[in-house]
């Protein structure tokens, strides 16, 4: 049984002190549903004020992108070094870094390479854009960014991974796929591919997440999905009860 996952991908909302209070409004209900993994994904500048608050709980702490190099002249980057003194989880590869900040499935690959040396566990995105799915290229685009982001990742190693699929043009518009849809993606494509690259018992491991208008009115139809193990939250994700609806329902349909 894969144990259900909800992040909150903050994205580049609040100010620490914004932070504290967001987590403060929704930690001791949070506490409540451990039947689920909660993870907070703030902005950079809040790690540290939310690892405090978080500290104590079973709750995680997740950032939202870094660099594949230990250190060096990176103007402006983080190294997975840095992130893992506050966090144990990483989103890698969404699709807003590849579209304004010129991400590839190179860099991508890298950077699940370095989370998985340091221990990090990489939330990797996958999805396709609303051209892309107009032409019937669903399917091989996802195909290929999962096998790209996995390419050097080691069979014993990739139950560690988790995938996002996060269809690029359901991300912040309210659109969303049917769940029966999304679910054929997360089965029928992204384990099917798992399951050729790494064997079906390690494939059967890997928790798939859905995102992308994820709000408490639809998440329990996407979590009565037996392919979809979970959510990446984005806007829902700033108002804590809203937050805390969405991981009920996880822990409700998953029971």
């Amino acid at each position: 049984m894969r144990k259900p996952f909800v992040a909150g991908n903050w994205k580049m909302h609040g100010t620490v002190e914004e932070a504290r209070h967001r987590v403060w409004d929704m930690l001791q209900p949070l506490q409540e549903i451990n039947q689920v993994e909660r993870v907070l994904c703030p902005p950079f500048t809040a790690l540290l004020a939310v690892a405090n608050m978080l500290m104590g709980t079973d709750i995680g702490l997740g950032a939202q992108n870094m660099h594949w190099e230990e250190e060096g002249a990176y103007t402006g980057e983080i190294s997975p070094r840095m992130v893992a003194e506050f966090a144990r989880y990483v989103i890698l590869g969404h699709s807003e870094r590849r579209k304004f900040f010129g991400e590839t499935d190179e860099t991508v690959r890298k950077k699940v390479r370095a989370a998985l040396d340091h221990d990090l566990v990489p939330i990797v995105c996958v999805g396709e854009t609303i051209g892309e799915r107009e032409t019937g290229l669903t399917d091989p685009v996802v195909q290929r960014q999962v096998l790209a982001a996995l390419a050097d990742v080691r069979p014993e190693e990739v139950a560690r991974v988790i995938i996002a699929y996060e269809p690029v043009w359901a991300i912040g518009t309210g659109l969303t796929p049917t769940p029966e849809e999304a679910n054929r993606v997360h089965g029928q494509v992204i384990r099917a591919v798992l399951a050729r690259r790494f064997g079906e018992e390690a494939a059967q491991q890997v928790r798939i997440l859905y995102g992308g208008s994820v709000k408490p009115h639809n998440a329990a139809g996407f979590f009565a999905q037996p392919d979809i193990d979970g959510a990446l939250v984005g806007g829902a994700s700033l108002i804590p009860e809203a937050f805390v609806a969405i991981v009920r329902a996880a822990a409700e349909a998953k029971a």
